[in-house]
């Protein structure tokens, strides 16, 4: 398949997922009204139109937006993880960055607080798992990548361990379901007049990781090879890991925990786009957010109330896992 013509596929699936979201659900809409509300039509009564204002603009494209960006940051940095580690199976927890944003989130629960204190200590800790596991790496010498990866395996089961300390100190009946709800990841946290404060990060970050596709390439070959090309290693490596972090941590702000995205969305990108990491962190990011589109519609439709979106995004991950295995080999070759 031509790579242009998967890239076509990529933005047609997304552009098709994106209407379903809008017209899928408990409250069905059909083409027809939904048309009629965007061009207010005369022809849709005042109180259906106001039925449909309030369906969309509180509920179904905040979700549709919140899954856009949250699909397309996690694929992203998955992406940027499997290129700068040279492994096929880092995601964007390799560095600890879910474990402390999980953390975080706990922890801004069981203190109180507005929503927006949760969704920064999520951020905060998130950031700090990182610089913890890069420390360690800096403390110990020896090679840069095999040292991030013992630091993020070290952070990540520190933080891990004081998120199973902060659902223990928790209130049973008043906190405690809140964390476990949040832990499994949802997309209705952030009202449609927030997501712009998300969106210009994730979009500015997601365009910088795909301006240095050429660098991932020459990361991908090893530090040797990436030094005899010119480029400078270290700084390299810290500014798109940097970058990928805190899409990662941005997201888990926005909709909690989801996890295989980052994981499986790449290896699917990269069999249908090759491994040029310019054009693969594009497609991943479209990819990703047609994913979660479509765990998010399952999740909203197949029963009777709404299922936490990352357990359908795990769900779905693993049988594509399955079917992709057999590839990945070659793909990653």
């Amino acid at each position: 398949m031509s790579k242009t013509i998967g890239l076509g596929l990529l933005i047609l699936a997304l552009l098709l997922l994106c209407l379903l979201s809008l017209l899928w659900g408990h409250y069905p809409l059909s083409w027809r009204e939904l048309w009629q509300w965007l061009t207010a039509a005369k022809a849709l009564p005042p109180e259906k139109g106001a039925q449909i204002r309030i369906l969309m603009m509180e509920i179904r494209l905040p979700r549709l937006l919140v899954a856009i960006l949250v699909g397309a940051a996690l694929a992203a940095s998955g992406t940027v993880f499997q290129a700068v580690f040279r492994n096929p199976l880092a995601a964007p927890d390799i560095l600890g960055v879910m474990a402390g944003s999980a953390f975080g989130g706990a922890l801004g629960i069981i203190l109180g607080g507005p929503w927006w204190t949760i969704q920064m200590a999520a951020l905060v800790f998130g950031l700090a798992a990182v610089a913890m596991a890069y420390g360690i790496a800096r403390h110990f010498p020896g090679q840069p990548t095999l040292m991030l990866v013992i630091g993020g395996i070290l952070a990540g089961a520190l933080f891990t361990a004081l998120l199973s300390l902060v659902k223990y100190a928790a209130d049973p009946y008043q906190q405690l379901p809140g964390i476990v709800f949040w832990l499994m990841g949802s997309l209705s946290n952030v009202p449609l007049g927030q997501i712009g404060y998300f969106a210009l990060p994730i979009v500015l970050g997601t365009c910088l990781l795909v301006l240095c596709g050429p660098h991932l390439d020459a990361l991908s070959l090893g530090d040797e090879e990436a030094h005899t090309l010119g480029l400078p290693v270290r700084r390299t490596r810290l500014t798109v890991i940097f970058i990928a972090t805190l899409l990662a941590a941005l997201a888990v702000m926005m909709a909690g925990m989801i996890g295989w995205i980052g994981l499986i969305v790449p290896h699917l990108a990269r069999l249908l786009l090759g491994p040029g990491n310019r054009r693969l962190l594009f497609g991943s990011a479209l990819l990703g957010a047609a994913y979660l589109l479509l765990a998010d519609a399952l999740a909203r439709n197949l029963f009777a109330v709404d299922v936490p979106v990352g357990i359908f995004a795990e769900l779905l991950g693993i049988p594509a896992f399955l079917v992709v295995l057999r590839q990945i080999r070659k793909a990653w070759a």
